[in-house]
């Protein structure tokens, strides 16, 4: 906030450095530990919809697709292959691991959920939520692909026909739209 008259104020824009004037009631404050910018969103200083909505983009402008809030995923589409993202490696990198110990992943949540699932001898759920052409399908991929790479001594057989069936279940109910090529009619239910 640069100026205030009455009702209104100006702020210098984060982005671009202008001046606008808007109305003092949509202005938040933010201290600078929430414009820094943290991969665990539930650090920051200011929680509201402005400072979420920056530490995203900050995010995503230094390529950092996933975000923690506390043991939360919040995951921006890059509509972009980044290399060294995803596969065996970092999978396995990932694997063991508490969340927070590692950057914010999909792995991350997918460990968690494997782990749990041997130290309680229960089943878990992962849900993967979002609108149409936000990534649910590829990260539903990212997920099978983190358990068949941590998976010892599994039937790598049974891996593979696990990761091929996903685009057999997806042609079903499925239609073009202005979002995505290929948009879901449904939700998905997979056990594993």
């Amino acid at each position: 906030v640069t100026a205030s008259s009455g009702s209104d104020v100006t702020v210098k824009l984060h982005t671009t450095g202008e001046a606008v004037t808007v109305p003092s009631d949509g202005v938040s404050t933010m201290h600078q530990s929430s414009m820094d910018g943290v991969p665990d969103m539930a650090l920051l200083t200011d929680l509201h919809e402005g400072s979420i909505l920056l530490n995203l983009h900050k995010r995503a402008q230094a390529k950092e697709v996933y975000t923690f809030v506390g043991t939360i995923l919040t995951a921006v589409n890059p509509y972009q292959v980044f290399d060294g993202l995803y596969g065996d490696e970092v999978a396995r990198r990932y694997a063991n691991k508490i969340i927070g110990e590692l950057p914010p992943h999909i792995y991350s949540i997918a460990n968690e959920a494997f782990m749990a699932m041997w130290d309680k001898g229960r089943n878990q759920s992962i849900l993967i939520a979002g609108e149409s052409g936000a990534g649910k399908s590829e990260s539903t991929k990212h997920v099978l692909n983190f358990l068949s790479a941590v998976s010892s001594g599994s039937n790598s057989t049974v891996q593979a026909q696990i990761i091929s069936s996903s685009p057999i279940l997806e042609a079903f109910g499925n239609a073009k739209t202005v979002y995505n090529n290929n948009s879901s009619r449904f939700g998905k239910y997979i056990t594993v």
